[in-house]
């Protein structure tokens, strides 16, 4: 069942957005740094920025709140130790430098911490300590233990073993109600995630959303969100100060990619939208602007800030966010009504389409005869058992299959960010 956030957020231009307000209610932060914010162009450590930052943290934790760092820089402090200028091509040169480079990260926030009596945890991530129930587990004990001993965890990719990168892929087959091959609607533009970090935006809005994290905070270089990608000097434009709903005429603002990270603006809209979904607030800043963090936490108008949702309960985060999705479901206008509207579950008689090979237990989409995914759950049925029962009515379903399973997706294992 969704809860609601302990704070009332206006949108109305008559009772503009109160920031202060939204921040007050704060507790849990998660701050994620880019590569470009902790290093110079020349790739070497940029030590008084990052002592800087680290100083903002330590008086964000003393004022109370839970506070994790998420941050890149490996790969780049790797390559700046080798004295190599451009960034590997191969998947087995970058996660070399990144062991390089991790240990000399960790050194610096270790002693940067230290000086204010602050213990630093290192936590290594793969996607499979998040799509991995047992495993997610145990990283959101570990991770509470470590907050409730007053620890600062900082969370990186384990880039030295993770192997598993954003590809294009070719759309998968499956059938409609009638029989005929169909294949995967491109919904991209239009869901939270995939299940997938790829990138440590993506990881910090899992580690927000997975540990009900009241606020993201991506500190970027750059100011916010553009409408028109970032503005060339001298032109005064300002960021964007308030998105309600990464829709996709916002996504259309984001261009372009970090010269030595792996994000840009597109990767940061993707992840906040699993944040906001998952009931997150987010904010993207300059992290080289003076005092970043204390103005934001303050409820100053820095940087671009994104809306919450309602939030939802820890398993149905899982389900929608953590866990790659085997398949996609298209159901008919009714069908989408009553999960939407009546907390009904997905029946058979609803469902237009069906693409993917996915097995008993696996994740599906769920989206609208144009593509346009509003939940994921959990399938009773593999494709090559459901295939053959679109459209029938329950009854027929029982008689059919020879199991008392008539829906596809029960109501208990569907999360719904519509």
């Amino acid at each position: 069942m969704s809860v609601e956030k302990p704070y009332s957020i206006q949108t109305s231009e008559a009772t503009p957005v109160d920031r202060a307000s939204l921040m007050a209610a704060v507790r849990t932060v998660v701050v994620k740094v880019g590569t470009n914010v902790l290093s110079r162009s020349s790739g070497d450590l940029a030590l008084a920025r990052i002592h800087a930052i680290v100083e903002e943290l330590a008086d964000l934790k003393r004022s109370g709140h839970r506070v994790i760092l998420v941050s890149s820089g490996a790969v780049s402090m790797g390559m700046h130790r080798l004295r190599r200028t451009e960034r590997p091509e191969f998947l087995v040169d970058k996660q070399a430098l990144a062991a390089i480079g991790q240990i000399r990260l960790m050194a610096v926030y270790q002693q940067a911490f230290a000086h204010y009596d602050m213990p630093a945890a290192q936590v290594l991530l793969t996607e499979d300590d998040f799509t991995n129930r047992h495993r997610y587990l145990n990283l959101r004990n570990t991770m509470s233990r470590l907050l409730e001993w007053g620890a600062i965890p900082i969370v990186n990719e384990n880039d030295t073993v993770s192997t598993t990168e954003i590809e294009e892929r070719a759309p998968a087959t499956g059938a409609n109600a009638n029989g005929a091959a169909t294949s995967s609607p491109n919904a991209a533009s239009t869901h939270p995630g995939n299940g997938v970090f790829g990138d440590n935006d993506g990881l910090s809005s899992l580690v927000a959303s997975k540990l009900g994290a009241d606020l993201l905070l991506i500190l970027s270089d750059v100011d916010g969100l553009y409408r028109d990608g970032p503005p060339l000097p001298g032109t005064g434009a300002r960021p964007v100060p308030l998105v309600e709903e990464i829709t996709p005429e916002v996504e259309a603002w984001a261009n372009g990619t970090s010269a030595r990270g792996r994000g840009g603006m597109a990767s940061k809209l993707r992840s906040i939208r699993r944040a906001t979904q998952s009931g997150t607030a987010a904010v993207i800043a300059r992290g080289t602007r003076e005092g970043v963090i204390r103005d934001v936490l303050a409820g100053s108008d820095v940087g671009t800030l994104f809306l919450p949702r309602q939030r939802l309960g820890s398993r149905k985060r899982w389900i929608a966010f953590a866990v790659p999705v085997c398949g996609t479901v298209l159901v008919n206008e009714g069908a989408r009504t009553a999960l939407v509207d009546g907390g009904k579950s997905l029946l058979f008689a609803g469902v237009v389409s069906i693409t993917g090979d996915f097995r008993r237990g696996d994740v599906v989409s769920i989206a609208t005869p144009d593509g346009v995914e509003f939940a994921r759950g959990i399938t009773n049925y593999s494709a090559e058992e459901a295939a053959p029962l679109l459209g029938k009515h329950s009854t027929d379903v029982a008689r059919l299959a020879g199991r008392n399973h008539p829906e596809l997706v029960h109501r208990d294992n569907l999360a719904i960010w519509e």
